[in-house]
């Protein structure tokens, strides 16, 4: 099944082809598309019968014929052979031999005798493998050519791919349209641009999508490009039963159509959906009438609302939607949705437990703690400074306890509050020079006056008062 390029060498190291996937030399059936397996290969023949002569021939983007071999050559697979083409010759390699042949023609219906059987003429030689590789060089450029001569026509078609025959004689140029096109002149524009033979084929878009190939949104390369051979018909009533939502984003493939594999699980909703009861069933409860909302049908789970307060939701089992569908059967009301709920015992999840201490997953998805950006308080400059910071600007006054008022009292005499500022002891300003005789007399009560308000004396005035007090010590005030 592999070529020598991919085997091993003698130490049993694989050599490797460095293909990146797929073979260098196009003979392993793992990286062609639409790759058979035969495994009818190590089976041997009754005595006396002959191996099945008819092959199977690869061509470009897994197109696959199937040729007799007349003149009974060796021919194994992997062998690229030249065979009949439509005029001419054309150049393939041998994708299956054996009785799996013979398999494969029953299973789409061709028979030995059938005229799309054609002949090989003989393995290909060298020359017919250079020409062969020259004229699959030229496809790219041929269909940039080919684009801008459509474009230049106005024709509403894509082209899509190009292949040339063996001999390059001929070239077969796929396209798309949604309508009918009339591409008589674009042939001969085609066939004088090039100076080969035209053939246009026009394919559908599921067809297109597996003749370029891709990968899917399921990551891997795209069903028809790899395996699937037969394009079944999809309907979007496939997505109704396995209860997806009908957004077309979603539900179409690369080639636009809805997605094949939505085929793969239908008979398999279909059988689980045999015990569910129709969507469009009333239940009748005492509370009113409840309708279907949704269903889970693996899990077995049917969610009900009353028509009236469609807001709530009641998450029924299967078991017991079926016992209130027989109690309506006997004319009978079953118990509010409420009571039915409250009877499903919920399922703790079961979680892996962490046996080797590793790390949790999501360690790195809780955002890390803010640093203390707190900046150290700075040192004070002067004790006057830090002095007028601790007292507070404005000081509240303290609010009077309001009293109740009753008739005939008094009213309580309001206490005054000496709000003002003593005067310091130690101020010049206040003091007076003792009298030789020692002690004085204190005036009396009527005989004590208040004292001015001295001015303001600037600092020579003030030291010019106290010389002279000095010196005149009998001068009072």
């Amino acid at each position: 099944m592999s070529c020598s390029s991919c085997s091993t060498n003698k130490d049993g190291v694989p050599k490797g082809c460095k293909s990146n996937g797929n073979c260098a030399t196009g003979t392993c059936g793992s990286g062609n598309k639409l790759a058979v397996f035969d495994w009818l290969s190590n089976m041997t023949l009754p005595t006396g019968e002959a191996p099945f002569n008819i092959f199977e021939v690869r061509f470009k983007n897994g197109r696959k014929h199937f040729y007799k071999n007349p003149e009974n050559l060796t021919i194994s697979m992997g062998d690229v052979v030249a065979v009949e083409g439509s005029s001419g010759h054309d150049v393939g390699v041998v994708s299956l031999a054996g009785e799996l042949v013979r398999v494969q023609m029953k299973k789409k219906k061709i028979t030995v005798d059938s005229e799309e059987v054609k002949k090989i003429y003989r393995k290909a030689s060298q020359k017919d493998i250079d020409v062969w590789q020259e004229a699959r060089g030229r496809e790219p450029e041929t269909q940039r050519k080919g684009r801008e001569i459509i474009s230049r026509l106005g024709l509403k078609m894509k082209l899509s791919d190009v292949e040339y025959q063996g001999d390059a004689t001929k070239a077969t140029f796929y396209y798309t349209a949604d309508d009918r096109v009339d591409f008589r002149q674009l042939i001969r524009d085609l066939a004088s641009a090039f100076s080969i033979r035209v053939e246009m084929r026009q394919v559908g878009m599921r067809q297109e999508a597996a003749r370029l190939g891709g990968v899917g949104s399921c990551g891997r390369e795209l069903c028809c490009s790899t395996w699937l051979t037969d394009f079944r018909k999809v309907n979007t009533a496939a997505a109704r039963y396995q209860q997806l939502s009908l957004n077309p984003l979603k539900l179409a493939g690369q080639c636009g159509k809805l997605k094949c594999c939505l085929n793969y699980e239908l008979d398999t909703y279909l059988d689980a959906l045999q015990s569910f009861p129709k969507q469009d069933k009333v239940l009748k409860t005492e509370k009113g009438d409840a309708v279907f909302v949704k269903m889970d049908i693996f899990k077995k789970l049917l969610w009900y609302t009353y028509k009236e307060e469609s807001f709530k939701w009641y998450k029924l089992s299967l078991d017991q939607v079926q016992e209130i569908i027989e109690l309506n059967k006997n004319n009978e009301l079953a118990l509010p949705l409420e009571e039915y709920e409250l009877e499903i015992a919920e399922e703790t999840p079961i979680d892996f437990e962490n046996v080797v201490g590793q790390d949790s997953l999501t360690r790195f998805d809780t955002p890390k703690k803010g640093r203390n950006n707190r900046r150290r308080p700075k040192k004070p400059v002067n004790k006057k400074t830090e002095n007028q910071a601790s007292i507070p600007k404005t000081t509240k006054k303290p609010q009077a306890k309001q009293v109740k008022k009753v008739e005939g009292e008094p009213k309580p005499e309001k206490k005054r509050v000496d709000n003002r500022k003593p005067r310091p002891k130690n101020n010049p300003r206040n003091r007076k020079p003792k009298p030789e005789g020692g002690t004085t007399e204190k005036p009396t009560q009527g005989q004590q006056k208040k004292p001015r308000n001295p001015r303001r004396r600037n600092n020579n005035q003030r030291k010019k008062n106290n010389s002279d007090t000095k010196n005149n010590p009998n001068n009072e005030n």
